[in-house]
This record gives C-alpha cells, sequence and structure tokens, in this order.
C-alpha cells in the first residue's frame, strides 16, 4: 500500500497537500503524452512521493510505472504550484499537489502503459498539441515550449 494510501484511509476525501514530481519525455520534436483513464485527458508522466523518496525518483519511478520507460538523463525544469495544481479526482478526493518537473531526452526500454491510470500514450508533435490536456500539466507545457524555442532543442 502506498503512502498516500495509508492516508486516504484515515481521512478519507477530505483535503491533502501532496508533494509531487513528474517527467516531460521530449524527442526529436515530439513530447510523450499519456491519456488517463481517470478523466480521459492527456498529460504528462507524474505521481505523488512515496516516504523517504527523492524528487527526482519519484519521477524516474513514475515515468516507468506509467510508460514502461527507463529515464537514461533527467535535467530539473521547476518546481510548479499555485491553484492550478489544486484538484478533485472523480473519486471524490481533493488534493493539492505542487510539482517538480523534469526533462528527459534519453531513455531506454518499450513504451507500455499501466493498465489501471494510463488508457494510450503517444508522441506528439510540440506545435500539434491535443486540445483536452490535464489542468495542472496546462502551465508546465506552455513553459515547455517556450523553453524549447529559446533553447532551440531539435
Amino acid at each position: 500500500m502506498s503512502y498516500i494510501e495509508e492516508i486516504r484511509q484515515k481521512i478519507g476525501h477530505e483535503r491533502l497537500i501532496y508533494l509531487g514530481a513528474g517527467v516531460i519525455v521530449y524527442q526529436k520534436g515530439k513530447i510523450l503524452l499519456q491519456k488517463r483513464k481517470d478523466n480521459g485527458a492527456w498529460a504528462l508522466h507524474a505521481g505523488g512521493v512515496e516516504w523517504g523518496e527523492q524528487l527526482c525518483e519519484t519521477a524516474r519511478r513514475e515515468l516507468f510505472e506509467e510508460t514502461g520507460l527507463v529515464a537514461q538523463n533527467m535535467e530539473f525544469f521547476g518546481l510548479y504550484s499555485g491553484d492550478d495544481r489544486v484538484m478533485t479526482y472523480p473519486n471524490g478526493d481533493q488534493i493539492y499537489m505542487p510539482n517538480a518537473f523534469y526533462l528527459c531526452t534519453a531513455f531506454s526500454k518499450t513504451l507500455v502503459p499501466q493498465k489501471e491510470e494510463v488508457l494510450d500514450l503517444k508522441w506528439f508533435s510540440t506545435d500539434d498539441l491535443p486540445q483536452k490536456i490535464h489542468l495542472p500539466n496546462r502551465r508546465v507545457i506552455k513553459d515547455f515550449l517556450e523553453f524549447i524555442e529559446k533553447k532551440e532543442l531539435k
């Protein structure tokens, strides 16, 4: 049982502040997104920290669990907090989840979506992203698009 599941057993759906970490997977002008099972929106790969875990390791673990990919490099991208990080999940859980995001441009293994949380995994060109993007990821993706334009990443 994960740390969050233990806490939820005690507090039910009440508000919870919970730190998370995620990964922007980018290669050859494309970003890898997952279609979330809980709300059908396209999202980055992220989740909550486990007890004693470093944020970079949380991001690396979540990437592997949700996509099957093993990150070969992880570069800190940014820390996100604010109103767009407040969510109520379809099951009623309320959460405020500030997140640290990392950029991964090299990885190994093959894509395998996590059946419990992910409906689909898809590479999107950065100039043709889907309309329905998970609210907490919109600002991160917008910032990333500005970053790659300035850095001229290929």
